[in-house]
């Protein structure tokens, strides 16, 4: 009786043991495809991920891309935002957007919604629109897209930089 208790405890150890490796062990991050052409990116002290200018200012590296507005386009209110991301991109279907002056003083900001499935490593359309009092013409500013991170980690922190005149 005490042998089949002991085979019991065993397994029991070797179970637990095996939970507390796939919970402690970080799992790889999945492969991604790469665009033909792919951005190359910079990490600043801050952890913040930003575009290099190897492609156009309104991607990057196969995460983000903006088609409205393009970079350095005259703007006006309401901007109308829309583009594609990566669903890791987003959390519960939104990401931070902000628009900034010239004084880096931020002047409208809201969120991107997913228009889609957030949850694939796909891509998914999004669109927002962010609403600022007229700016000084021929004034420049950046429209700054963030990717949702809840974990609030620098380290995961990404964000695209596009230059705009107003």
């Amino acid at each position: 009786m005490r042998l089949q208790w002991a085979i019991v405890g065993v397994l029991f150890l070797i179970i637990v043991a095996g939970v507390v490796v796939l919970v402690m062990v970080p799992m790889p991050a999945p492969k991604t495809s790469t665009m033909a052409n792919p951005a190359t990116t910079t990490t600043t002290a801050t952890g913040t991920e930003t575009a290099s200018s190897s492609l156009p200012s309104n991607t990057m590296s196969d995460t983000i891309v903006v088609t409205s507005p393009g970079g350095n386009a005259t703007v006006q209110s309401p901007l109308i935002l829309s583009g594609t991301a990566r669903g890791s991109w987003y959390f519960e279907a939104t990401a931070p957007a902000k628009l900034v002056n010239a004084a880096n003083v931020v002047i409208a900001q809201g969120p991107i919604t997913a228009q889609g499935d957030w949850m694939t490593n796909d891509f998914v359309p999004f669109s927002g629109s962010l609403t600022f009092l007229p700016q000084p013409a021929g004034s420049t500013g950046t429209l700054v897209l963030m990717n949702d991170n809840p974990s609030g980690d620098p380290a995961n922190q990404k964000e695209l930089d596009i230059p705009v005149k107003f």
